[in-house]
């Protein structure tokens, strides 16, 4: 009978994928989350750990321009894949859809935040020009205790606004 450690080693596969521009090759079980590789094996913890069940959106990142539930998302999955986390959005100077945060009360107790500018990214990315609908919409899977959504969507407008003033 294999003991549980020797059948985990045996188990770990490499995986091979970028995360924020970089090419990062991974020694991980294909059981194990991205969210845990992030945070733990990475020290990224900007994306965030919450309900675990992909129902809150506090751990979205970008999988090849998608917004995606990291709790969700395993190993094996990642194979190739870009990913982007909140890091990744300000490598040189703060992204504007942060900028917008801060500056219209998008921000509050900042738990929810790196989840709700990954699914703005996706957002703005796609449609820079998005309706009222469209906002609501895009942050459906996204859920903020502090029950504050008026300044998130000014944000997410005043970010739409300034790329438009951008392009």
């Amino acid at each position: 009978m294999m003991n549980r450690g020797l059948a985990e080693m045996r188990s770990e596969k490499g995986i091979s994928c970028e995360i924020n521009g970089q090419i990062i090759k991974l020694e991980v079980p294909p059981s194990r989350k991205l969210l845990s590789i992030l945070r733990d094996d990475l020290v990224m913890t900007g994306t965030k750990i919450s309900c675990e069940i992909g129902r809150c959106g506090a751990c979205m990142v970008l999988i090849d321009g998608e917004p995606t539930n990291a709790c969700l998302t395993m190993a094996y999955q990642c194979e190739g894949k870009r990913i982007t986390t909140i890091e990744g959005l300000s490598v040189d100077e703060i992204d504007p859809i942060q900028r917008c945060f801060l500056e219209e009360g998008g921000y509050q107790c900042g738990y929810c935040t790196p989840g709700m500018i990954i699914s703005v990214k996706a957002l703005l990315t796609r449609n820079p020009d998005p309706s009222q609908e469209e906002m609501t919409e895009a942050l459906s899977g996204n859920l903020c205790r502090c029950t504050g959504y008026g300044g998130i969507i000014r944000s997410v407008r005043k970010a739409a606004l300034l790329g438009r003033d951008t392009s």
